[in-house]
């Protein structure tokens, strides 16, 4: 194993945290997973190894299963993260459960463990607030679906150590992505640009302008984007998505404001792929 720590955890066993984990499962770490009850500790262990499964299917390893499977576990409690190298939360994008999370397990760790965030825009400087040992803690961004997705942003906060990020680039690198690293602000780069595109072509689609087809289509065709922001926001998720569009259009203005088609399908639970409706239909 190069360049990745010997024991990673991640709080949170859904898509993202499960990809997370997988990753680093890929790059040779042991890999505990922290869910919050049994339910949900058995969904994340089936989507795990599933995900190994995957891997091996397509090639993207050539470890045998039961070899990948050993190094993998699910857990309910946190004190089994005692011994972690490294800890990522990946929970949902709430600043009171990231905090009240990050609190918990830095309690259980080592002094000499590092912490990070999976957040999408909270401000890493904010929830570091949180914790003792503010310097060792920063942002690690990374994007649905990680096993596709070649990038992490890595969050500098205003208490980040510069050995963590040095650590942070060489972690990304070793589980085969490139990072991009940006000092803490409101959405960071990514989802700052990626939710601001997301929003025009909602109002877009709200005026009448054109289909959700025919917009996504304009900027994959026309900008090369892999996936149109219409589609991308229904993967996302679109109360994800509103919710980091609240927060932006609360720290950054109005040009971050919901519109109100966005809002009225998030009441009516049209929220994109998980529901099976958003901007387009999913089966399956």
């Amino acid at each position: 194993m190069s360049g990745v720590p010997q024991i990673v955890s991640v709080v949170g066993g859904g898509r993202m945290g499960v990809g997370i984990a997988h990753a680093f499962l890929l790059a040779g770490a042991r890999v505990t997973v922290l869910e919050r009850d049994d339910a949900t500790a058995e969904r994340a262990m089936s989507a795990l190894t599933t995900a190994i499964e995957s891997s091996i299917a397509r090639g993207t390893t050539v470890e045998m299963r039961d070899r990948l499977a050993a190094r993998a576990r699910v857990t309910t409690e946190v004190a089994e993260l005692a011994g972690s190298d490294l800890v990522i939360e990946a929970v949902p994008e709430m600043l009171s459960l990231k905090t009240e999370t990050l609190a918990r397990v830095e309690a259980v760790v080592g002094a000499d463990a590092w912490l990070a965030s999976n957040t999408s825009s909270l401000s890493i400087s904010l929830i570091a607030e949180s914790l003792t040992r503010p310097e060792r803690f920063c942002g690690l961004h990374f994007f649905n679906p990680v096993p596709s997705s070649t990038l992490v942003e890595i969050v500098r906060g205003a208490a980040s150590s510069p050995a963590l990020i040095g650590e942070a680039q060489h972690w990304v690198a070793a589980i085969g992505k490139t990072p991009v690293t940006v000092n803490d602000s409101p959405g960071f780069a990514s989802s700052r640009l990626g939710v601001v595109i997301a929003l025009e072509a909602i109002r877009m689609l709200e005026e009448g302008v054109a289909s959700a087809e025919d917009i996504d289509a304009a900027m994959v065709l026309g900008y090369k984007f892999p996936v149109g922001p219409l589609r991308l926001t229904d993967m996302v998720g679109l109360d994800v998505r509103l919710d980091i569009a609240t927060y932006l259009h609360d720290t950054l203005g109005d040009r971050f404001e919901p519109p109100a088609l966005m809002r009225e399908m998030v009441a009516a639970g049209k929220l994109g792929r998980k529901t099976g409706e958003g901007f387009f239909l999913w089966e399956g």
